[in-house]
């Protein structure tokens, strides 16, 4: 401890010592001698600085020499060197001026003159002053008590809950008669999780409770998140399908201004995981992902050519794809817009029977597939030119209408053939390929009829060649095979078996394996049209594709582990909801110049984080801040494009007591004021 006090004389001239503890700081030290302007013996002031040195003693170095102090007493010249003192050691703005004004016009003059002589003379820094008094929340805190905790992804949480409440999402299950507010939190809370984090109701559950901010968004109570309420919450979900797309499929048109003027309509099937015993649902079918050893289920889409869904569907995993189309014509049009009078509906060849294209026209729609069989007999129609264009590999692409020479009853239809050199030599070193494995089968056939132990009987070398027709269909009706046949009489002389002692084959004299290879036609109701148009109509099918690619890959609609069938329809349905968001944004996204895929925009938004921070203050309490990051250059370009707030809530902050918040300190922030 380092004493510092006031040396002065009073009226008898005898020297008291006024003591004060501190730390450090500067005093006044005086010594007598004759003050030449009275002729009296009076005290004459240093102004004096303790300070310990290198090896902790204290020492004393005299910083002004002040000389005679008239006027001043004792208990002045403790208020000066206490004004000082704190100017140079603790110089917040308030704290001194507080004492400063409360001051006598003696101390206030001595204190100005000696503080002004230290800074012209260098003796002390000159400290940086604290500003005056402004608007805001101030405080004094220990950096070494600074502390981040609770960090979690907010960025794409925020993203996704801002288009659910574009689409109307929100105030469309408040209009429903039986759903609570935190029921319809909660179904917001797991369509943005499975936008943005697709797993399963336990992994997701732990992923909300662990990693993500979303209930901070949405508003439901973190604590109540479990599976349980997951799966309640989307079979109820579920419940309002159709009505739930048709809110969405109007509020899209009116939204973004489209009109429905091309239907897109497709089938995908994903697989189970699993037995599913006792299902109605689950059968085996033909996997278009090559899981025959599966039970499937179909999923089938009706989108405009923006990606919004305008009808969906789930059938048996063996369901044939023509026997679709009808269930879907019939909801068709309650699903379009009103002004869409006459819509172009485009579908795969594998639902364009010509029953199903009779049902499409019956209800008021126009349709384009490609023809389901190469046409054999065909002319060019008349003073109809041939348009060569690009596919977006810049690969030469030549179109030219045609009719069929001898055309079937009641076909009025308008034939585009479309030769791809691209797909010419795909299907020519396909077709070669085939050739080769289908003679090479054949030569395998005929070499065993020569060995000893080898296929001779005619029924089982008749069964071998049907498997490797069977095998290559393309192939095998443009080659004829002869067997010559003897039969094996047994000891009786009666027939006893037939054998194959040799077989043959040739190639048909009147077709070529590769003469229609790169050629396929498009069929259309529309007639006016040009060959451009057609063109650019057909190939909107590759956004439903694009549709099943995002379902599937982004947002993990496969495989389904579900045992139960509601749950697995819930699940699908689930997913569809988080398209609508996905497609909201990317759609906004596409039409300003960004065309990120949708894993790429999760990844870019997940640079935005929530954040606790705690700190100490000079008051012994715990002041505790939950507020959001601020977003990058990225995150805010795709804020900005869309028009959309960048932070999810107002900061929010508390203070109390330190022995308080150690009692308290595993309670966090969990609900906040939205902007």
């Amino acid at each position: 401890m380092v004493f510092w006090g006031v040396v002065c004389s009073t009226q008898g001239g005898i020297a008291h010592y006024l003591a004060n503890a501190v730390l450090c700081g500067m005093y006044f030290k005086g010594t007598i001698r004759k003050n030449p302007s009275t002729g009296k013996l009076d005290s004459y002031y240093r102004l004096v600085e303790s300070y310990r040195n290198a090896d902790g003693r204290i020492c004393h170095r005299t910083m002004l020499n002040v000389g005679f102090m008239d006027g001043a007493v004792a208990e002045d010249l403790n208020r000066i060197q206490k004004l000082i003192n704190h100017k140079c050691q603790s110089p917040k703005y308030e704290l001194f001026q507080t004492e400063y004004d409360k001051e006598t016009p003696l101390v206030k003059r001595y204190f100005d003159e000696l503080y002004a002589r230290l800074l012209n003379e260098k003796k002390i820094d000159v400290p940086k002053p604290s500003p005056p008094p402004a608007k805001g929340d101030w405080h004094t805190i220990d950096l070494d008590s600074l502390r981040n905790k609770d960090i979690r992804e907010i960025g794409c949480e925020w993203l996704c809950y801002q288009a659910l409440r574009q689409l109307g999402v929100d105030d469309f299950l408040s209009s429903q008669a039986d759903w609570l507010p935190d029921d319809v939190r909660l179904a917001l809370t797991h369509i943005i999780s499975r936008a943005v984090y697709p797993a399963s109701e336990l992994k997701t559950t732990r992923w909300i409770q662990e990693n993500s901010a979303v209930c901070e968004v949405t508003g439901f109570p973190l604590g109540k998140i479990n599976k349980d309420r997951l799966y309640n919450i989307s079979n109820r979900l579920y419940t309002l399908k159709d009505e739930l797309e048709t809110h969405l499929s109007h509020r899209t048109n009116e939204l973004f201004d489209i009109e429905d003027k091309i239907i897109l309509y497709d089938l995908t099937n994903t697989y189970f995981e699993g037995e599913k015993r006792n299902s109605q649902l689950a059968r085996h079918g033909r996997s278009k992902e090559r899981r025959n050893d599966a039970k499937l289920v179909v999923l089938a889409l009706v989108i405009n050519t923006f990606g919004f869904i305008k009808f969906s569907s789930i059938f048996q995993g063996n369901i044939s794809e023509p026997s679709t189309l009808e269930l879907i014509i019939k909801n068709l049009r309650s699903k379009t817009s009103s002004s869409a009078k006459k819509a172009l509906v485009v579908i795969d060849a594998g639902i364009a029977t010509k029953e199903n294209l009779e049902k499409i026209r019956s209800n008021g729609f126009d349709y384009m597939c490609v023809n389901r069989s190469s046409l054999k007999d065909y002319q060019v129609v008349k003073d109809s030119q041939p348009l060569t264009v690009e596919d977006n590999r810049k690969q030469k692409i030549r179109l030219q209408k045609v009719t069929p020479s001898k055309p079937d009853e009641n076909d009025d239809d308008c034939y585009v053939m479309v030769e791809s050199q691209a797909k010419k030599v795909k299907e020519t070193s396909m077709n070669d390929r085939f050739h080769e494995a289908y003679l090479n089968g054949l030569t395998t056939i005929s070499n065993s009829l020569s060995k000893k132990r080898g296929t001779k009987i005619e029924e089982k070398v008749h069964l071998r060649v049907g498997r490797l027709q069977e095998k290559y269909p393309s192939i095998h009706k443009r080659y004829q095979v002869d067997y010559v046949v003897e039969e094996i009489l047994d000891k009786k002389g009666k027939p006893k078996q037939r054998i194959v002692t040799s077989m043959s084959w040739k190639q048909k004299t009147d077709t070529e394996v590769n003469a229609r290879s790169g050629i396929y036609f498009l069929r259309t109701s529309l007639k006016k049209e040009d060959n451009q148009i057609l063109w650019d109509s057909y190939n909107t099918i590759r956004d439903i594709e694009a549709t099943f690619r995002v379902l599937k890959t982004d947002l993990q609609m496969r495989p389904i582990f579900h045992r139960k069938d509601e749950n697995t329809m819930a699940h699908l349905h689930l997913a569809l909801l988080a398209y609508w968001v996905v497609n909201t944004i990317r759609y906004q996204l596409k039409e300003k110049g960004i065309t990120h895929q949708w894993c790429e925009i999760v990844r870019i938004m997940n640079t935005q984080k929530a954040v606790t921070t705690t700190a100490q203050n000079n008051c012994d309490q715990i002041i505790q801040i939950r507020r959001c990051s601020e977003p990058n250059e990225k995150v805010s370009q795709i804020y900005n494009t869309l028009d959309y707030k960048s932070a999810p809530f107002k900061k929010k902050k508390v203070v109390v007591h330190k022995s308080q918040y150690k009692k308290n300190e595993n309670v966090g922030f969990r609900t906040f004021q939205r902007e």
